[in-house]
């Protein structure tokens, strides 16, 4: 019996009150035939090999006892039986060994398959889920699903499907075998079981609990240098941190996994010694019935050395299949974790007749729209938030009953307290949710009727915190647009006044930008976003908040940046800054999800409302605001009407 089979017996009874506890969802075995199905071929060939190699594991020791009956019984031919025996359990080590490396190519070749089928399944769900998703959800669990799920799904393939199937065939042969050759000495083989399955089970137990804090440890420790690696963390360590203490208490932790290590070693070593000895002791049980047995005539020596070897080949499969419900339950838990994710419905999806929008489309329209975020149990899940149940209250409207229409070429701006609404509205054109009633319209087109490519090229954003990838500058650049050349990004570079800058570097476009874009100081990064944004080439331009944590210097080269970029293009313009909308053709004033004012910047300094007082707030005009004017539309609320 191989230190092998101990490990993986041992690992499925240290996992078994975890997966037992799993209540498998309904329907999962038959997911889980359909992925299969594309294999069905390669699955057949691979359980052939398994059962032809069962039954060479079993027939090898009866040959040898063989080679032992023809040595002890001497006569004329025996020589060349003898030879005979040895070429043919020489030929079975060749098929073996032949058979082996079959297994594992199909082995490879079906599990490589299935783990590609699900990551590719599952990254690409998650991509469409819904923004709040990600805003729930712990990154390092939803990564999990898709390395540490997927590939112990990927085991009910291999490992557990030709470890049932090999252990059965293997089992079944080698008992009736050794029946056949000695019923007595079998079950005196047999009565050495339980000495080998208890005490395991209580060895994984001990196991399962020092494992689980490791785990834990293992998972603080992970933590805590994630938050700590980044350069937000590293930065706010040096400017505030100790790093005696940080380093004393990760010690701390990073000792008691050592600790736990050396526990575990010692329990694994423990429970290999004590198999490894049971089943020696099951071996000289053998050979002292058996060879009493020869001695008295009652079998022959090849029969006690045959049964002797058949022995390591019987505990094995025992012990195996005595966990196999484990094994099994292993695998439809990680299917299950995977399907759990693949389950929750995307936020946004095409409708099959979606229509493309007009290219060049500049019209943007809002119809009596209303919006709420989804809730927690609509978007999430519990064990990717580790909580133990989902939040399932309704969220208060965020929007309600917003109209609006921007004119081609034109540029309205947003305005408002914090919490208004404001990016929201911007979220809703370009899809990142969807209007819980009401419509957005792009062009002529309500944006849910609209195919996902042809609302993408229309619509180009810049938020406050431009993303760049770990990557290239070129990398980030063509991530709008593919198949960009390198002059039309450094035309799009030269638009967003940043391409002196990037041909100073030594690298140039092949300058990689690091972690968030962090090589960059903010204003650069935001004309890097922005040369992304000219060389997608929209027809609507969506500024959220493009210059808000920037310093004067920085906010004065965006906004020449912008100023290219907004040429000759819809734009909708969100800002604290009520500086960056003073030329705006439309400003739109939110409050509690409504818009409470409209006009041009000098009426509604003029009309004393909501944005008057922001702007006093913000700029602390100390001179008389002019008469009201008369184009100013402002829509008052009564209290009473503003749901709660």
């Amino acid at each position: 019996m191989s230190a092998g089979s101990n490990w993986m017996m041992l690992r499925a009874i240290r996992d078994q009150e975890r997966v037992t506890q799993h209540k498998i969802s309904p329907g999962t075995t038959r997911r889980i035939a359909a992925f299969a199905r594309p294999y069905r071929r390669d699955i057949a060939v691979f359980l052939v090999t398994v059962v032809i190699a069962a039954g060479i594991g079993v027939a090898t020791p009866v040959l040898a006892g063989h080679v032992v009956n023809a040595i002890t019984g001497g006569g004329a031919d025996a020589a060349s039986l003898v030879i005979r025996l040895a070429l043919l359990i020489g030929a079975l080590a060749v098929a073996d060994a032949f058979l082996s490396l079959a297994q594992r190519w199909y082995s490879a070749r079906i599990g490589e398959g299935i783990i590609l089928d699900l990551r590719t399944l599952v990254y690409d769900h998650v991509q469409r889920m819904p923004l709040q998703f990600f805003t729930r959800t712990q990154t390092g669990a939803l990564v999990s699903r898709l390395n540490n799920d997927v590939t112990g799904a990927q085991r009910a393939f291999t490992s557990t499907l030709s470890g049932v199937v090999s252990n059965v065939i293997q089992l079944v042969l080698t008992a009736a075998v050794m029946f056949t050759l000695s019923w007595q000495i079998t079950v005196l083989s047999l009565v050495m079981l339980p000495l080998f399955v208890i005490p395991a089970r209580r060895v994984g137990k001990r196991l399962a609990e020092i494992t689980r804090e490791s785990y834990n440890l293992d998972a603080k420790m992970n933590a805590t240098m994630t938050e700590r690696f980044n350069v937000s963390g590293a930065l706010l360590v040096k400017l505030f941190g100790r790093p005696e203490a940080e380093a004393q208490r990760f010690g701390e932790r990073a000792a008691r996994v050592r600790d736990i290590g050396v526990q575990q070693a010692m329990y694994s070593r423990t429970f290999f010694v004590a198999m490894l000895l049971v089943a020696s002791l099951a071996q000289a049980l053998t050979y002292g019935l058996g060879g009493w047995l020869a001695v008295t005539g009652s079998v022959t020596a090849g029969t006690v050395v045959t049964l002797a070897l058949l022995l390591t080949r019987l505990y094995g499969p025992l012990t195996a299949l005595s966990n196999v419900r484990v094994d099994v339950m292993s695998a439809l838990v990680s299917f299950d974790r995977v399907f759990e994710v693949v389950d929750l419905r995307p936020g946004i999806e095409e409708k099959p007749d979606a229509r493309d929008i007009t290219p060049g489309a500049g019209r943007l329209e809002f119809r009596d729209v209303h919006f709420r975020y989804p809730s927690a149990d609509e978007v999430s899940l519990a064990t990717l938030e580790d909580v133990t149940t989902l939040d399932r209250t309704e969220n208060a409207p965020v929007l309600r009953g917003v109209d609006f229409t921007v004119e081609p070429g034109q540029m309205v701006a947003l305005v408002g307290p914090s919490g208004a609404g404001k990016s929201t509205t911007s979220m809703l054109v370009s899809r990142v949710y969807d209007v819980t009633s009401g419509a957005v319209l792009v062009g002529d087109v309500d944006v849910r009727d609209a195919t996902l490519d042809s609302l993408r090229d229309t619509i180009g954003v810049v938020t406050q915190d431009s993303h760049l990838f770990h990557e290239t500058i070129a990398e980030n650049l063509r991530y709008a647009r593919p198949d960009a050349t390198e002059e039309q990004m450094w035309e799009a570079l030269r638009g967003a006044q940043v391409a002196e800058l990037i041909r100073s570097l030594p690298d140039g476009l092949d300058t990689i930008v690091g972690e968030r874009g962090y090589r960059f100081s903010g204003g650069e990064k935001q004309r890097i976003a922005i040369a992304r944004l000219l060389l997608k080439h929209p027809s609507i331009v969506i500024l959220d908040e493009a210059t808000a944590h920037l310093d004067s210097e920085s906010e004065a080269a965006v906004q020449r940046a912008l100023s290219v970029a907004l040429q000759g293009r819809t734009a909708l313009v969100i800002a604290h800054r009520l500086s960056t909308v003073r030329d705006a053709d439309q400003i739109l004033v939110l409050d509690e999800g409504r818009i409470v004012e409209r006009g041009r910047h000098a009426d509604l300094v003029a009309a004393h409302g909501l944005y008057a007082e922001l702007y006093r707030t913000q700029f602390a005009v100390a001179d008389s605001p002019a008469p009201m004017a008369e184009n100013v539309e402002i829509l008052t609320v009564p209290s009473t009407t503003i749901e709660p």
